[in-house]
């Protein structure tokens, strides 16, 4: 079939150099056939590729055999789709977009999901009920992970990005005293953790779709284990360019830190660390694959915290 994948794709997957690229570039390359493999043992049809879709992923629109719409997505290996896999099943749509077929067989990039509504996302609400539905459908992610899981852990994910900030931070001394913090306060909370829950790694108010069985639920995890806070952290600095733009936008952050630990009950100071964390991860690694803009948006929203 003829098949072009969205440039938002080409371009995640080009962005910046690391020992799987070359197995991207194929994964890219082979995507064709990769749908064919993937559409016809399940005697789907596809209506239409989703773009932009996910950052890393292709998402096509199909229907089953029976008429019934679907989402078929296909990820490379570098998007570790056997973790959102293993997730959405521990999940079984509490919260999140339902796995569809988890049979033997099939190849581990391919995620057959229920449809959801991808032109309607909490981040279309205005900004108050934004976060107050993203908040709510986070909580019901946070459950005991299964036993004997091979997720990543927050502090193994965190430390690999504590390694590759360091190195930023030594060749380029402007962001040293905000890196120098962030892996200050990684040090403190990883030194007591409060809890251990699976958490949806990457969530944000794009990550959370309208559906039919409920009103909204998330997708496109990359789950890890850890605390609750590491999770809503990502959520703290949703529209961050309106918050920059404000002239209140540090006290609005402030506030924002407050409202979302109370509501669910997080620890606060446990929150602005990793929010703290995950902004100069985000902002140096966005200076790192040439995205100038977005990096001086989080550094400086970090800066607040």
């Amino acid at each position: 079939m003829a098949f072009e994948p969205p440039r938002r794709v080409v371009r995640a997957l080009a962005e910046t150099p690391h020992p799987g690229a070359d197995e991207a570039g194929d994964w890219l390359e082979r995507l064709p056939e990769l749908v064919r493999r993937a559409v016809g043992p399940r005697g789907l049809t596809v209506e239409r590729v989703q773009a932009p879709g996910g950052r890393s992923s292709v998402v096509l629109l199909v229907r089953r055999p029976d008429g019934s719409p679907a989402v078929l997505k296909l990820a490379p290996p570098r998007a570790r789709p056997a973790g959102e896999r293993a997730a959405l099943a521990h999940w079984d749509g509490r919260g999140a977009v339902r796995l569809l077929d988890d049979e033997p067989g099939h190849a581990e990039g391919e995620l057959l999901l229920e449809r959801l509504r991808p032109d309607r996302s909490v981040r279309s609400l205005p900004e108050a009920k934004a976060l107050l539905e993203a908040a709510g459908t986070l909580r019901r992610l946070w459950v005991e992970p299964p036993g004997g899981h091979v997720f990543e852990t927050v502090a193994e994910r965190t430390g690999r990005q504590a390694g590759a900030m360091r190195a930023d931070a030594d060749a380029d001394t402007d962001v040293a005293p905000l890196v120098d913090a962030a892996l200050a306060v990684r040090e403190e909370l990883l030194a007591a953790p409060p809890e251990e829950l699976l958490l949806h790694g990457t969530f944000r108010q794009s990550k959370v779709l309208a559906g039919e069985r409920v009103p909204w639920l998330a997708v496109g995890p990359d789950p890890v284990v850890g605390e609750s806070a590491f999770d809503l952290a990502r959520l703290v600095r949703d529209r961050v360019e309106d918050l920059i733009a404000s002239p209140s936008g540090a006290s609005i952050t402030r506030r924002r830190v407050k409202r979302l630990a109370e509501s669910l009950e997080v620890d606060q100071e446990r929150l602005r660390g990793w929010t703290l964390f995950r902004a100069v991860e985000s902002g140096v690694r966005a200076r790192r694959v040439g995205r100038p803009q977005d990096a001086e948006l989080l550094l400086e929203f970090a800066g607040w915290l």
